[in-house]
């Protein structure tokens, strides 16, 4: 079975509606599990999730993605922000957001403590210590954690 007759399964099974797009794999999606495409009707899914998460989640994902779609097509309230949306996801069972991956490649975050008054910081991004200071009492930063960058 092909992504496309399963998302047409899924829609069958979980909202009783035909799928009439196509749906297919994106390797380039990194955050998301998902993406509807209101302008030709396609969805596009993350394998990572499947691969990672198991069909479980997945299929989660893709009742996600289908609220969007029928919804689109109904003419009603298709964003996150719309009650409409709100609704029919919590009937179907589907994730308003997907899980971290495991295997996710995230950079680890960078600690700085102030030297006065000890003050911690977490950084994503190498601060400047010489050109940066606490923002309590102006106290000079340095890194506790040293990471190669």
């Amino acid at each position: 079975m092909n992504l496309t007759e399963y998302v047409q399964l899924v829609s069958q099974e979980d909202f009783g509606r035909h799928f009439k797009h196509q749906a297919q794999w994106n390797n380039r999606l990194r955050s998301t599990g998902g993406r509807f495409f209101p302008k030709d009707g396609h969805l596009d899914f993350n394998p990572k999730v499947y691969q990672e998460l198991g069909l479980d989640i997945f299929r989660k994902i893709v009742r996600h993605e289908l609220c969007h779609y029928h919804l689109y097509f109904e003419g009603r309230g298709y964003q996150h922000k719309d009650q409409d949306f709100k609704e029919i996801l919590k009937e179907v069972d589907g994730l308003r957001f997907v899980p971290s991956l495991p295997n996710s490649n995230s950079k680890p975050l960078k600690l700085y403590r102030c030297q006065s008054c000890q003050q911690s910081y977490q950084r994503k991004r190498r601060i400047d210590t010489k050109r940066y200071r606490c923002g309590i009492c102006r106290g000079q930063l340095i890194q506790i954690n040293q990471t190669k960058d």
